[in-house]
């Protein structure tokens, strides 16, 4: 049963996110601020943390900060819950290492199904599910990327986008295809995902990252040269 460590500091609303989740089959540990979010993701390492960026003590997008400098916990997917307003702590959220967030007020069936996301396992992959490009390599049963040799620490998402556009390389890969794709997201939201999580990405490949061709008015590509 996966384990949910779910961080919110109103009461109600905790319990609200503790019961769906519950109801949907998770295993869900709480927290109430930022300190107890993350001594518990240390203790117990879960599947998947859900976290609110209002949070006394230590606030959420610092604790997503920590998080992702941690080695420990820090291929953890990470929702952020934020207030439906704070634009500047979404694009902030995502900036920081979030794989997703959800605005409030919302829909409990709609964070089920971003967890549920997040969480499906891979389909059976073979030992040819290897992709290598010049000094870059995708090992995609081990959802692992090298760099010359130098493995890059990528979250789930940021591999799985990676991967997608090195599988279709050469072709350019609208913002919406990629939120389909990527996120599956069956309706148009804030772009502002997918360049965030490009801008990481690139950050991150440091050489190989010139092999990430912004099309200007459209979306990605891979290049080839």
């Amino acid at each position: 049963m996966p384990k949910i460590l779910a961080v919110d500091d109103e009461p109600d609303a905790l319990e609200l996110l503790k019961v769906n989740l519950r109801t949907a089959g998770y295993d869900v540990t709480t927290a109430a601020d930022g300190d107890e979010a993350l001594k518990k993701a240390r203790a117990i390492v879960p599947d998947l943390i859900i976290l609110d960026v209002m949070l006394p003590e230590v606030d959420g997008l610092e604790v997503c900060k920590i998080l992702r400098r941690d080695k420990q916990v820090s291929a953890i997917p990470i929702i952020m819950l934020t207030a439906k307003a704070a634009e500047i702590d979404r694009v902030l959220g995502l900036e920081l290492g979030a794989d997703d967030y959800v605005t409030k007020p919302y829909s409990p069936r709609e964070l089920v199904l971003r967890v549920k996301r997040l969480l499906r396992p891979e389909p059976a992959t073979t030992k040819g599910d290897e992709i290598s490009w010049k000094e870059l390599r995708l090992d995609i049963p081990r959802h692992q990327a090298t760099v010359k040799g130098k493995t890059i620490d990528l979250t789930a998402t940021e591999f799985k986008l990676l991967t997608v556009l090195v599988q279709r390389r050469g072709r350019v890969q609208s913002r919406d295809q990629l939120l389909q794709d990527v996120w599956e997201y069956d309706s148009v939201i804030d772009t502002r995902t997918v360049d965030t999580h490009m801008r990481r990405l690139r950050e991150k490949l440091g050489l190989a990252a010139k092999y990430l061709d912004t099309v200007r008015g459209v979306g990605y590509r891979f290049v080839e040269g």
